[in-house]
């Protein structure tokens, strides 16, 4: 290869790898008039030791510690006069009959996951799978969040999210839940299509970590590079004034 070709390559290259470091951070600022905060499958099949996917995304829920900072969340919001919407994720004896899948709805169907007997059945819900995880129990049955319609591959886009949110004024959204890459990263990308500023909570999420790779990492990388700014619990609370969540 002719030098001047390889220098200009090689220039090419250094140039493309600084402007890739300093990509912006747009940041967002949290009004309680429009903004919410949005928490994806906080249910017990993520989330506790007997879910049907602790094996594979309990380290990284753990290391995270996914659980105690979905809750710090969910106190501040209450705390704040922030609004808090939920967006579960239920399959009915209907949603599997579907005719394709891909990979892993066709792995949360074979594992009964998030399953509910009927839309209208409550029959061995408590404490199933589909069912809250117990300590968010107060915050979510306060009478006051908004517990969407369910979200049936990963994002939004087939449930009513975006519509409860737009009927209340929203356009901000701080963004949590599981998991990490699936549910919570389409719920992202879908809601900033959607016109919405949107934060992620890097450890309020978590993934499975697998031979066929690190789910969070992906995630992260996506959160960084499509959302207006990602932050730690403990830096949206700093930014809040601190307050105490203990």
């Amino acid at each position: 290869m002719h030098s001047r070709t390889l220098l200009s390559i090689l220039a090419l290259a250094l140039w493309s790898s600084a402007a890739f470091g300093q990509i912006p951070n747009p940041g967002m600022e949290i009004d309680s008039a429009n903004t919410a905060l949005v928490i994806t499958d906080p249910q017990n099949d993520f989330l506790s030791p007997e879910g049907v996917t602790w094996g594979v995304v309990g380290k990284n829920v753990t290391a995270n510690k996914t659980v105690e900072n979905i809750e710090k969340l969910f106190k501040m919001a209450k705390a704040r006069g922030i609004p808090v919407f939920v967006s579960p994720h239920y399959y009915y004896p209907a949603d599997h009959g579907w005719r394709f899948e891909g990979a892993l709805e066709a792995l949360m169907h074979k594992i009964g996951m998030f399953d509910r007997k009927d839309a209208l059945n409550l029959e061995g819900f408590e404490g199933s799978g589909a069912d809250w995880l117990e300590r968010y129990k107060p915050y979510i049955e306060d009478g006051r969040t908004i517990v969407s319609s369910p979200h049936k591959v990963y994002g939004p886009e087939t449930n009513d999210l975006v519509l409860q949110l737009r009927k209340r004024g929203i356009d901000r959204v701080i963004l949590g839940g599981m998991s990490a890459n699936l549910c919570t990263e389409s719920h992202m990308r879908e809601l900033v299509e959607q016109g919405f500023e949107v934060s992620v909570v890097t450890d309020a999420t978590a993934a499975a970590q697998v031979e066929e790779g690190d789910g969070y990492e992906a995630a992260v990388t996506n959160f960084r590079f499509i959302a207006s700014t990602v932050w730690t619990t403990a830096e949206l609370l700093e930014k809040l004034g601190g307050m105490a969540t203990d």
